[in-house]
């Protein structure tokens, strides 16, 4: 490659591949291993090689700012990972034209003895900085981070918190011409997260660096990223512009929640018990999976066996993935209901349904007290009509997906009986389609 390149990263034919052994039980003492070895000394465990990323080529130019965006499992991370150097690739080769940054995992390159001023300087001497250009950027990085009282604390004392506004800080800062940033910055505060992508874009537009940007915030891929690159399992399914790149990947996601959740294979978590179906019903009469606008809505989650102490969170996104409501059933209410159950089903009632009409899909993660048991993105799709939330009729509109419930006082004028007639008219009709 000749010096004027414009090309900040070149990968060809990258694959990397995991052994994964099945069949293997978890010991937990010495004592237990060497007992289960005696006992079956001609047990045959089965391998197998898992492709995490197959045969991905990609040029990156320098300025660019690409999201990487993909399903659970799809090898975002892993690509990363490689990209800075923590994990060496199975196959393939990689070109980096410019020093590197990377914000991948809570406190990494960070040494939890050292202070939060010794870790600054320890990751500007890894990108191969001098003591007196990381001096120039120190008090840019203490006060973007906001960690001044406890600079000298050593960082293992840190809330996760306080480590990622610090590695961020650190990573942005210190001049890398490539910055790479996993979905780490889930971590922090609303505020610190669009102070980050601030940051990111700045970096970006003003000071011409090349970023890599790895999220499930589909909003933030195409307000940051100009470019984006679909993954899937392991695979480049799409590159190009951020917004065909979301489209992409958004149609790959509403696929996926059409096929048997016992077929999926994109689900995380440790696995003891498994999403096996989810029931989506609205009022009577209506369709499988259709709701209205204002009228009750039931979502039920059914498990393949009943843990103790299990719940369940979901998250319901409209059709641009961008996130509009949360409930968990960890959160308890006055209102909730414990009853004894046979089937191994936790239900979500609404009784007033405030979504306004589109096309919505949910992400579903079940849990047993802070152990992640199941995780599925695009577990359901679900269509809801246009429909009132007590007496107000409720349109689609581009200001928002969600309807709340309100009143208005208002002056009494010669027209307010014309008012009346103009809300009947109005008034939208149910689809029941």
């Amino acid at each position: 490659m000749t010096a004027n390149s414009d090309i900040a990263i070149r990968i060809r034919g990258l694959g990397k591949a995991y052994r994964i052994v099945h069949g293997q039980e978890k010991h937990t003492t010495l004592g237990e291993a060497i007992a289960h070895r005696i006992r079956h000394p001609f047990q045959r465990l089965e391998r197998e090689t898992f492709w995490a990323l197959k045969d991905v080529d990609l040029d990156i130019k320098k300025g660019d700012v690409v999201g990487i965006i993909g399903r659970n499992g799809a090898g975002k991370s892993t690509l990363l990972k490689i990209l800075s150097r923590i994990t060496e690739p199975t196959t393939g080769e990689v070109d980096l034209y410019g020093r590197v940054g990377s914000l991948l995992e809570v406190g990494t390159g960070f040494h939890p003895e050292l202070t939060g001023r010794e870790n600054i300087f320890l990751n500007g001497a890894i990108l191969g900085m001098k003591r007196r250009e990381i001096l120039r950027q120190f008090d840019a990085i203490v006060e973007f981070a906001g960690v001044e009282k406890f600079l000298d604390t050593p960082v293992k004392r840190y809330s996760s918190g306080m480590y990622v506004r610090l590695a961020f800080a650190v990573a942005a800062h210190l001049n890398p011409e490539i910055l790479l940033v996993d979905e780490v910055l889930a971590v922090g505060d609303a505020e610190f997260q669009k102070k980050c992508l601030g940051k990111m874009k700045e970096v970006s537009t003003q000071q011409g660096r090349t970023v890599l940007f790895v999220s499930h915030n589909m909003a933030a891929v195409e307000g940051l990223c100009d470019k984006g690159v679909v993954l899937r399992s392991g695979e480049v399914a799409f590159n190009g512009s951020s917004q065909h790149a979301v489209a992409s990947y958004l149609a790959l996601v509403e696929r996926a929640a059409c096929e048997p959740l016992d077929k999926r294979a994109d689900r995380s978590g440790q696995g003891a018990s498994q999403l096996v179906r989810v029931e989506v019903t609205g009022p009577n009469g209506f369709a499988p999976g259709v709701l209205a606008t204002g009228s009750p809505a039931k979502f039920a989650f059914v498990l393949s066996q009943l843990l103790a102490g299990v719940a369940c969170d979901f998250t319901i996104y409209d059709e641009w993935g961008h996130a509009v409501a949360y409930f968990s059933s960890a959160v308890p209410s006055v209102e909730d209901q414990y009853a004894p159950s046979e089937e191994p089903v936790l239900v979500c009632e609404i009784p007033e349904l405030p979504l306004v009409a589109g096309r919505y899909r949910i992400n579903v993660a079940i849990s047993q007290g802070h152990e992640l048991v199941d995780h599925l993105e695009g577990a359901a799709v679900f269509h809801v009509c246009e429909g009132s939330l007590r007496g107000r009729p409720v349109v689609p509109n581009r200001f928002g997906k969600i309807h709340i419930a309100h009143r208005w006082l208002l002056p009494q004028t010669s027209n307010s009986a014309s008012h009346d007639r103009h809300r009947i008219f109005l008034q939208p009709h149910n689809n029941t389609q």
